[in-house]
């Protein structure tokens, strides 16, 4: 029979610093499972699809791991510190990877994705078993469980607090990797030192911890030129800007036809045609009433939006509400790009709010002559809910008896279905829903929608200086084709969003 473990009155050092990397490999972990998630769903899209995909797969190989931590017998430590040198270097260069993927290889993409969240998820699974059945040696089990759990618990919980609010806009998503695959052979380092006396090839672990860590350090120095390289590749254009926010990935180019702003990769206006995309979105309800006063804008931060409605006299005050505050700051203070929307965002008349346009419209507040809504198409939940019935109904508390909102709806030609889904949501909480459609070259031919409790009339005149639209041929965008003419569709709900599965089936078989 085996001896009980005697008491004591407090842990041992080394115990002390196994738990200390129980947190630090928890943490670790689960970064990579984060960044996996994260990106997938930049470039795939449907967050919700992709994050539970990625996290289902990665706690599937983190059972493989465990079970496969039973054949592992002798010299634990030095498993364990081969194990976490492993880790750090597939999951430290995960995103540099993916993303580099997506540049040169899109179609390996998927597989290469799955393939490095099996692999690591099988790695960690092996961690914390191995660090427990080390501890064992002097831990009573009750004891062992508690602590090791406890510690494990720690680490997830604040890597999944500083990810998003601190770790991926200071540093980026590569960084982030490599940072915290840097942190795994800080623990291999550790271990190296802890069990220097257990382990029969010390010089041989010491040298593969000094490899690993020269080349995290050399890939985190070079960091910058990684993600140059694989979205140069990607975007085509020179990159003048770039950044990540706890929302979203910002990229500013400039190429032939102007500047470009992309968000997570989606192609979100072309300074050669925005003009024509921002004047049909606007001028039609802003004529229309004759002389709005207030304005609100949902979404909308690079400003070009209110660089139209600022071109009518009447108007007295434009709230933009904005989630994302690195946009709204990036076009005022940026001065190429302000000048794109006439610095309309430094205007005496504008007040920025930064917060969620759903939570806004919840809370109580004033109504509006026009309201432009401006979001990204439904590539996801966390968008789609924006063009639910239940956002709808909110919309049309904010806005005034006489007013006019519109929708920007998507491609009524390649998304026809999708686009009349969001026509019948709006009809579904009272108002009146107008459709039109301009051709943007950047985007194809695309569609908006009027909501009001009014019939909406043709404005008899429109701003001078407008590029594009004109009172003679505004009439032409409110006919459509046959082959964009109303099709039947369901309403788009909270509880169903089926305008993000449409969405992603119609753009997905283009």
């Amino acid at each position: 029979m085996s001896a009980l473990p005697v008491e004591r009155a407090g842990p041992r050092p080394v115990e002390i610093a196994l738990l200390a990397s129980v947190f630090v490999v928890a943490a670790c972990g689960l970064v990579y499972e984060l960044s996996a998630a994260a990106l997938s769903s930049y470039l795939l899209g449907d967050s919700v699809l992709q994050f539970s995909t990625i996290i289902g797969t990665y706690l599937f190989a983190m059972g493989v791991g465990s079970w496969l931590s039973r054949y592992f017998e002798r010299q634990l430590p030095a498993h364990f510190l081969r194990i976490e040198l492993m880790v750090a270097l597939v999951g430290g260069a995960l995103p540099a990877l993916l993303f580099i993927a997506n540049a040169y290889v899109p179609g390996a993409f998927r597989l290469l994705l799955y393939g490095l969240v099996l692999v690591v998820g099988t790695l960690v699974g092996l961690e914390i078993p191995l660090v427990m059945r080390i501890l064992r040696r002097n831990v009573a089990l009750k004891d062992l469980v508690s602590q090791v759990l406890t510690f494990d618990y720690l680490g997830a919980l604040a890597v999944s607090i500083a990810f998003p609010l601190l770790l991926v806009p200071q540093l980026g998503m590569i960084r982030t990797g490599l940072l915290f695959g840097f942190m795994n052979a800080a623990v291999a380092v550790w271990a190296l030192w802890l069990f220097r006396h257990e382990l029969r090839r010390a010089g041989a672990h010491a040298l593969a911890c000094a490899l690993a860590l020269a080349a995290l350090a050399l890939a985190f120095a070079f960091a910058d030129r990684i993600t140059t390289l694989a979205e140069d590749r990607f975007y085509q254009d020179r990159i003048v800007f770039s950044e990540s926010s706890p929302y979203q990935r910002i990229v500013v180019t400039r190429g032939a036809a102007g500047h470009r702003l992309f968000l997570n990769g989606n192609l979100q206006f072309a300074e050669r045609d925005e003009y024509r995309y921002h004047e049909a979105l606007v001028h039609p309800v802003m004529a229309a009433h004759g002389a709005p006063r207030k304005v609100a804008v949902l979404g909308g931060g690079d400003g070009m939006a209110v660089r139209e409605i600022l071109k009518y006299p009447s108007v007295e005050s434009v709230t933009l509400v904005e989630l994302d505050p690195n946009m709204t700051r990036l076009f005022r203070a940026h001065q190429t790009l302000a000048a794109l929307n006439g610095h309309s965002l430094a205007s005496p008349k504008l007040k920025i709010v930064n917060t969620d346009a759903f939570q806004w419209l919840q809370q109580p507040g004033e109504v509006f002559d026009v309201i432009v809504v401006d979001f990204p198409d439904p590539t996801n939940f966390a968008i789609g809910k924006l063009y639910t019935s239940a956002f709808y109904a909110l919309l049309d508390q904010r806005l005034a008896a006489s007013g006019y909102a519109v929708v920007q709806t998507t491609s009524p030609l390649v998304a026809r279905k999708s686009f009349w889904t969001v026509a019948t949501t709006i009809e579904s909480v009272g108002l009146t829903a107008t459709p039109y459609h301009a051709h943007v070259p950047s985007f194809g031919e695309w569609g908006y929608i009027v909501a009001s409790r009014r019939p909406f009339r043709m404005p008899d005149a429109l701003p001078e200086g407008l590029r594009f639209l004109s009172v003679a041929t505004l009439p032409l965008l409110f006919d459509f084709p046959r082959d964009m003419a109303r099709v039947p569709t369901e309403v788009n709900r909270l509880s169903n969003q089926i305008l993000v599965t449409t969405y992603e089936h119609e753009w997905g078989t283009r």
